[in-house]
């Protein structure tokens, strides 16, 4: 049966092609700090499970020290031309995205196909039809475009290499919420809602619960960071339990609030600040800029579904 590890065995090799061809890398004057950073986050991949708590903590933190001491840089990897790529695009057009769409059609068929198979772990199997469209997409492109053979692992750390850090930052601070709900952060910040909250009044508490989600997902950078604790805080206590809300429609409305603190906030980088450096805008901020006009009538219709729709 396929399990969760085979896709963890699958990354790890990735990243373990990143580091090793980032070594050779001669093009990058930071080749080395790049093999490390890769390498270590490949041997997260393939042996984080036995490292335990404290090796775990120790890999975490070479990995900061080496992006917080500017040890990563960029090279320029060979593959393909420019005027190569022209020509392909000129000649192919937009069938050229054909195989990215690959990618979410396995995943959808396999979670709909595949979950009595017996074949993969029932409780995983969109992650594995996910890892399984990679694949697939691969398959096609090489048999379809005919890169070279080294082209798509030169291609993704050159993308790798552009994010830098941030590509590991949406699991660093999930991983930070689930620390912070551990610590009984949201009891505390209960605690402090439940005094500033009139007593009976349902919109105050939907409105802290809302606004508290799309602060929090801006302070941490995350929206699954920022459940746990707004809903240990607010969400059951009070919505929940207190005012009789619908769970489902509580949670997945509030994980939409959260959302729109994703857009407004530098610390979700893979959303917005990697485009920008992928982009080379002028302003880092450039991306934000834009969706925070989109980001704060959304918040209020948020909480207005919540409050209409919950109770």
């Amino acid at each position: 049966m396929i399990t969760l590890q085979w896709l963890y065995a699958l990354a790890g090799t990735m990243f373990a092609a990143f580091a090793i061809l980032s070594a050779l890398d001669r093009t990058n004057a930071k080749r080395l700090g790049n093999a490390a950073f890769w390498g270590l986050l490949s041997f997260s991949f393939f042996a984080g499970d036995r490292l335990g708590d404290l090796g775990n903590g120790i890999l975490v933190l070479g990995l900061v020290g080496l992006a917080g001491f500017g040890a990563l840089g960029r090279g320029d990897p060979p593959t393909t031309s420019q005027a190569d790529r022209i020509a392909s695009s000129e000649h192919r057009g937009n069938r050229l995205f054909l195989p990215a769409l690959i990618v979410p059609a396995t995943a959808l068929l396999g979670t709909l196909f595949l979950k009595e198979s017996g074949w993969v772990d029932p409780k995983q199997v969109t992650l594995i039809s996910l890892g399984l469209g990679v694949f697939l997409a691969l398959a096609v492109c090489y048999a379809w475009l005919r890169p070279p053979l080294l082209a798509p692992l030169q291609e993704g750390r050159r993308l790798m290499d552009s994010v830098g850090w941030a590509a590991v930052l949406p699991q660093m601070l999930a991983a930070l919420g689930a620390v912070f709900a551990l610590a009984g952060v949201g009891e505390v910040v209960g605690g402090l809602a439940g005094r500033v909250i009139p007593d009976g009044n349902l919109l105050a508490a939907v409105a802290a619960y809302a606004l508290g989600m799309a602060l929090f997902t801006m302070i941490m950078g995350n929206a699954f960071a920022a459940f746990p604790v707004m809903t240990a805080a607010i969400g059951l206590p009070i919505l929940i339990r207190g005012f009789g809300g619908d769970p489902a429609v509580v949670c997945a409305i509030g994980m939409l609030a959260g959302f729109c603190g994703t857009l407004m906030t530098p610390m979700a980088a893979n959303f917005n600040i990697v485009p920008a450096a992928l982009l080379e805008l002028k302003d880092r901020n450039g991306v934000i800029k834009v969706q925070v006009g989109t980001a704060l009538p959304l918040l209020v219709a948020n909480l207005f579904l919540i409050y209409f729709l919950a109770f």
